[in-house]
């Protein structure tokens, strides 16, 4: 039986052994990591948890808390008239835990103080040491090394995160901002005092220099070359010949929960390096209870919120100048459909400072989405047929699907009332035909020119037989070509544009296009095919080419029509004269040649004689050979039909699989296109 009892005697103590945090204590010096009940008196709100951590206030409003060396320290003491030394030594691992981050308050003060016992009446913002009629009286004896998380007027604080030496006064006689020196980086490094991490901090007092040195560093730092402060002090003038040590702190409306991790001191010599390791952690989580007074306060400053929100949305929506009707069968546009809201402020308002270019189509503006900051051209364009509306819009944003490096992307539409907003990308250098006849542009060089052409030209191939439908453009023209930041030609404009399935034949009634550029078949049928595309990219080459509209007004009533000057040069012999002045005779002549006769060619009257896209792509990439072509001017432009036959197109092509003029021809007619 003794045995026995022997047996758990011994076992009793190893459990508390191993249980009981280390410590170490005698009358002038010692070194905790980790506390015990026994070794602190308590006061306020001040606990020791079970692991040994010391919690001095919780997250409760308007609270102190105290804990003191459990007995006073001889200072200031004489002994055959001479002064013993006041030297001590001691540093503390410390953590603030802000109840609701990032505000928290107030902080703690390391504190030499005549009496363990504060005053009930101390404030809050005073750190549980002083109230403000007591604040800087000669009689209260005490030092205080402040860690403090707000800035206090009345005691005159630098800001919110500092550490200062106080005297009888919280008013300190010197303080910093909460920063470490870097022995690496040569610097000093910011921290946060309540980031809720433990730091280190070391007081060191040297009564033969009268130096007071505070140094401060995350608990993974060891202890900096250079102290945070220095002050030159003589303490004997302020501590009495006994005194306590320890740790005050304090919360008022706001809270923190403030806990001491380890502590070390030494009254007569170097206060002992804390074991890190070995020391308890304060707790990252909040109670449940406050936990869910966090939710609820959350939630309902996000209901507030909300509320604030759907009402101010609801009147925006109800304002007139935004106001636009929605109808059913959009819904399944989704992305391709902007609200008027969005492009009016957008284009500030359809400013007159963001108009581009206007016509007969209405007006262009550039914009810049805010919720993407990405620039946009925005096109009005009227459409007075509400039965054909959807159909319209549905046309609309299946071409927004189209994707080639020389289309202008069309990014989606708006549609409010009788007006219809087409929403393109921006393109920065504007259309072509400022350039071809503005003066305000750099000309462009040939090389240019031909790089343009040959790039609408793949876009237009594109369109026309490598898409999943057939898209006639219907305007093409210069100023419907665009010109990015690389001078890049980019067919835009697909206000008019129609869509069919490959191998029908579109049905309109409407001659849509530009005077100049629109074939002879259609304004007598009214029927765009490919080969009217075709027509009008003719005339847009001999722009180009020639530096000319198609259609020039040199005096009433004689009109210059751009293809019989062309054809004319040609029959002379001489078409390069038909070339733009302003080149200066700086071309590729087979290149220039080429794209003269290919416009004319193009132009036939007969729209089975023009060659597809896909010849014209290989004519000017070379890949085929356009012979000469008949003297006959009546069968180029706008005027009477001549047989076929009479022309003879030879293509001989690497990439036509054998494919001869004739049959190429017949396909073409075949498809309908």
């Amino acid at each position: 039986m003794a045995t026995g009892l022997t047996s758990l005697h011994f076992l009793i103590t190893l459990y508390f052994i191993l249980k009981v945090p280390l410590m170490f204590a005698q009358d002038d010096h010692f070194i905790y990591n980790g506390f015990h009940q026994d070794n602190l008196l308590l006061d306020g709100t001040a606990r020791i948890h079970p692991d040994g951590l010391l919690q001095l206030t919780n997250n409760s409003q308007q609270q102190v808390g105290h804990a003191f060396f459990r007995l006073p320290l001889k200072f200031n003491t004489s002994s055959s008239g001479l002064t013993q030394a006041l030297s001590f030594s001691t540093n503390f691992v410390f953590a603030i835990v802000p109840q609701t981050p990032p505000i928290g308050g107030h902080g703690i003060a390391f504190t030499i103080s005549p009496s363990w016992k504060i005053p009930n009446d101390s404030y809050s913002n005073y750190l549980g040491l002083l109230n403000p009629s007591d604040d800087g009286l000669s009689k209260n004896h005490f030092l205080a090394i402040e860690l403090d998380t707000t800035k206090g007027p009345e005691v005159q604080d630098k800001d919110d995160n500092h550490v200062g030496i106080d005297v009888n006064s919280l008013k300190s006689i010197e303080s910093a901002t909460a920063t470490y020196f870097s022995d690496q980086e040569g610097k000093n490094i910011s921290v946060e005092l309540l980031s809720g991490n433990p730091m280190h901090l070391w007081i060191d007092y040297n009564e033969t220099e009268k130096l007071l040195n505070v140094t401060l560093s995350p608990t993974d730092i060891q202890k900096p070359n250079r102290p945070l402060l220095s002050t030159r002090i003589d303490l004997s003038q302020y501590l009495l010949k006994s005194m306590y040590v320890g740790f005050s702190a304090a919360t008022s409306a706001v809270a923190s929960d403030h806990y001491i991790l380890g502590w070390s001191f030494n009254k007569s010599g170097q206060a002992q390096s804390l074991d890190v390791s070995k020391l308890p952690q304060p707790p990252r989580q909040r109670k449940s209870k406050d936990r869910q007074g966090q939710i609820i306060m959350i939630l309902i400053i996000a209901v507030v919120i909300v509320l604030i929100l759907v009402t101010a949305a609801i009147f925006v929506l109800r304002r007139k100048k935004y106001a636009e009707i929605l109808e059913d069968w959009e819904s399944e546009y989704g992305p391709h459909r902007f609200s008027y809201k969005n492009i009016y402020k957008a284009t500030k308002g359809f400013s007159d400072k963001e108009l581009l270019g206007e016509g007969g189509f209405g007006k262009v503006y550039k914009g810049t989405l805010h919720s993407s900051n990405t620039q946009i051209a925005v096109k009005k364009v009227s459409h007075d047929s509400k039965q054909g509306m959807k159909e319209f819009v549905a046309e609309i944003i299946s071409m927004g699907r189209l994707r080639h490096r020389n289309l202008v992307q069309l990014l989606g539409y708006c549609r409010r009332k009788g007006e219809l907003l087409l929403v393109y990308d921006y393109m920065p250098n504007g259309s072509l035909e400022k350039f071809l006849y503005g003066n305000e542009r750099t000309n462009l060089n040939w090389l240019q020119r031909f790089r343009i052409l040959k790039g609408v030209a793949s876009g237009l191939l594109y369109l026309h037989e490598e898409w999943e439908q057939v898209v006639l453009h219907r305007d093409i023209k210069s100023s419907n070509v665009l010109l990015d930041a690389e001078l890049n030609g980019k067919l835009g404009d697909f206000g008019l544009a129609r869509l069919c399935e490959h191998g029908a034949i579109l049905e309109t009634t409407r001659v849509a296009g530009t005077v100049g550029y629109l074939a002879p078949e259609l304004t007598k049928t009214g029927r765009a095919t490919t080969y009217t595309d075709v027509f009008a990219f003719g005339a847009f080459m001999l722009e180009v080419a020639c530096g000319r509209k198609p259609i020039e007004i040199r005096g009433l009533p004689e009109e210059v029509i751009l293809v019989d000057w062309v054809f004319g040069c040609w029959r002379k012999g001489a078409i390069l004269d038909a070339s733009d002045p302003k080149l200066e005779g700086n071309y590729v002549v087979k290149e220039m040649e080429l794209v003269l006769k290919l416009g004319l060619l193009c132009s036939h009257s007969t729209p089975a004689v023009r060659p597809s896209m896909r010849e014209v792509m290989q004519l000017l990439d070379g890949d085929a050979d356009l012979q000469e072509l008949p003297h006959e001017s009546t069968i180029f432009g706008n005027f009477t039909n001549v047989e076929a036959s009479e022309i003879l197109l030879s293509i001989n092509s690497s990439f036509d699989k054998g494919l001869t003029a004739s049959s190429s021809t017949d396909s073409v007619l075949d498809s309908g296109r």
